[in-house]
């Protein structure tokens, strides 16, 4: 065998075991591609149901956000009537409390005055009785009085 065949049966053989690499290896990228595919597969098989979870989680919040929007604005709109029930009775109790005041305070006030002013009457008619018993005249001067 000469040197050039020797060559060439060398380049045969290293052409032939890359040849063999190659094609492990395309086996091996078509294993990990079926392996990767499957597990997609999977991934997406446990995932809808999650999803669909998801969207009635969501859902539902919705809900419950709404009823809470609707709860609010009633609470409100009750609020606002509160204190205007408030405010009215306030008004209407002053209104009343002056009223009272005018209708029963006032005239008892300017009897206490009548009353005590007879009370001044009946004291000044007792006081000049009792100075006519002890024979005091109306010109005879008080013995107190210094002038």
């Amino acid at each position: 065998m000469t040197s050039t065949e020797l060559f060439l049966a060398v380049i045969a053989l290293s052409t032939l075991i890359m040849a063999l690499v190659q094609v492990g290896a395309v086996i091996a990228i078509v294993r990990i591609a079926r392996q990767t595919q499957e597990a997609v597969a999977d991934l997406q098989r446990d995932v809808k149901p999650l999803i669909a979870q998801a969207t009635v989680v969501a859902a539902k919040a919705t809900a419950v956000a709404d009823e809470a929007t609707r709860t609010a604005t009633l609470v409100t709109a009750q609020t606002h009537k509160i204190d205007r029930l408030l405010t009215d009775f306030t008004v209407r109790f002053d209104q009343t409390a002056d009223v009272v005041q005018q209708a029963i305070i006032t005239p008892a006030r300017e009897g206490m005055a009548i009353v005590a002013g007879l009370k001044a009457a009946v004291g000044a008619l007792q006081s000049m009785r009792e100075r006519q018993r002890h024979g005091r005249g109306a010109e005879e001067e008080d013995p107190l009085f210094i002038g």
